[in-house]
């Protein structure tokens, strides 16, 4: 329900900020698929209280499949407005070695215990770029972010969460060349640093034309961050081996 409702407002907002018919535009949907692995996923919640531990290192957090869109409207030669849908999910399972506070519970050293990390992300941004020619195209933009974020800990009749729902700005970017007439190179990405967090979201990748209105892409995507607060500590680097299809209208 709250992905649903997160995707609907993304939606709505796009087509409230759209310009008129009459003007220069093309829509674009970008669609993403492939598999998601975690790097480090270090969680102390309280911030302050809490016991520090890993959900990629102290439990074992499998690979899995993941899905984002966006769709993309671009106006005026120079400008492009999009939504992006990033939901994520990652479970995690193990026995604590050590005795874990998290949350309003406590699980015992020995303890059997499984773990989810939710990570959705809802974006609308605003691109413009600042050059492009036949075989090269550099924009820079901002981004809203909304992060609905839950980490959740259960074992032995126990069970915790720590729930997040927050807006974070971005910085948004985008490179493009075109190697030859159907093959080039992308990198993308929202990033930001600040002190109470950080968060990356970069994308590196080839593209292969299939048609004039279809492109494909391949290539590895990292998404980094977290903060750092008396509520929560939680950092996490994750790592996505990438496809998606690129459809122009």
């Amino acid at each position: 329900m709250r992905g649903s409702l997160g995707t609907a407002t993304l939606v709505a907002s796009l087509l409230l900020v759209l310009p008129s018919a009459g003007a220069q535009c093309a829509l674009r949907l970008d669609v993403e698929s492939g598999l998601v692995g975690s790097g480090y996923n270090d969680v102390r919640i309280p911030g302050d209280t809490g016991t520090l531990f890993s959900l990629s290192e102290d439990l074992a957090t499998d690979s899995a499949p993941y899905f984002r869109a966006r769709l993309e409207y671009a106006f005026g030669g120079r400008h492009a407005i999009s939504a992006l849908y990033a939901p994520l999910t990652l479970t995690a399972a193990g026995t604590l070695a050590d005795a874990v506070v998290f949350a309003d519970a406590e699980f015992p050293a020995g303890t059997e215990v499984e773990g989810t990390y939710t990570f959705n992300s809802y974006r609308l941004t605003y691109r413009y770029t600042l050059t492009e020619s036949d075989r090269f195209e550099a924009g820079v933009g901002f981004t809203a972010k909304i992060r609905d974020a839950v980490i959740r800990v259960e074992g032995e009749g126990q069970s915790a969460e720590k729930a997040n729902v927050g807006f974070v700005p971005l910085l948004n970017f985008r490179l493009a060349w075109d190697l030859t007439d159907s093959v080039g190179l992308l990198v993308e990405g929202d990033a930001l640093a600040a002190p109470q967090g950080r968060a990356e979201d970069v994308i590196a990748a080839v593209l292969i034309d299939a048609t004039d209105h279809v492109r494909f892409r391949l290539g590895y995507r990292i998404v980094e961050g977290g903060a750092d607060n008396d509520e929560v500590y939680t950092f996490a680097l994750l790592n996505y081996a990438s496809a998606g299809v690129i459809i122009s209208f």
